[in-house]
């Protein structure tokens, strides 16, 4: 059986964190990326490893475009070390951070980072990324609930994610000919610490949260990586340039 490789972005906590768990589970080997907390990465390294699954993580900032092409040769040194190929089979775009920022109080400054992380990092990477695919593989990009409904302070984070909405499309039209599908995954508001911990930390915001999601709770992050697993199987190799909002059913 050919073993499946997937890179996930920001897999040393969070949501993808158990993404990169959730990938494992399905048999899928995995390399991850950090920015600054390599001993929480290579935790998780060390958990799929114990999974039986050979698992990898490299250090990238996604919002230094010009840092890529140095990514990528590094990336294909341990692909090769690791698994004698120089190519892989899904990417995961992932990483991020939260802000919260009323448009009133959006500088040029937080504007620029926020696009550079949530925009036009995730273009370029997955860019330089696609070369590296197989064919038949896929792309995951995830966005947010919030380029469907509004949630204050969130102007700039959600006007980006509508941005990677519309590239996915794009992805699955232009790299279809390849097999390779793109598809979005939105999740709703998640109890992690994206953010700050704004949910998990505030109980009031977490009990209003609850209340307007259908199923009555907040999400977790188990509730977004097995579908971000899920889409990167075969049992999902007819799903192409869709958006899949994981939110419970909130604001129905």
């Amino acid at each position: 059986m050919t073993i499946k490789i997937a890179l996930v972005t920001g897999g040393s906590r969070g949501l993808g964190k158990d993404m990169a768990l959730s990938l494992a589970k399905k048999g899928i080997d995995v390399i991850l990326t950090y920015n600054t907390n390599k001993v929480e990465a290579e935790k998780v390294v060390s958990q799929i490893e114990r999974s039986g699954r050979k698992a990898v993580a490299l250090k990238l900032d996604v919002s230094d475009i010009k840092s890529f092409d140095k990514f990528i040769s590094e990336l294909l040194i341990s692909l090769q070390t690791n698994w004698n190929t120089n190519k892989f089979d899904f990417l995961v775009n992932n990483a991020g951070i939260g802000v919260t920022l009323p448009i009133p109080q959006v500088t040029e400054e937080a504007f620029d980072n926020l696009m550079n992380i949530h925009f036009k990092g995730v273009y370029f990477f997955t860019q330089k990324s696609l070369p590296n695919m197989n064919d038949n593989g896929g792309v995951v990009f995830i966005s947010s609930g919030t380029t469907r409904f509004c949630v204050q302070g969130y102007s700039v984070y959600s006007s980006l994610k509508g941005a990677v909405e519309v590239f996915t499309k794009y992805v699955a039209k232009e790299f279809g000919q390849r097999g390779i599908r793109a598809n979005v995954v939105a999740p709703g508001a998640i109890e992690t610490d994206f953010n700050n911990a704004a949910i998990r930390n505030n109980p009031q915001m977490k009990s209003f949260v609850a209340s307007q999601t259908a199923l009555g709770r907040v999400g977790k992050a188990d509730d977004i990586g097995s579908v971000v697993a899920f889409l990167c199987t075969e049992e999902a190799k007819w799903i192409n340039g869709q958006r899949i909002e994981v939110s419970g059913g909130v604001t129905l």
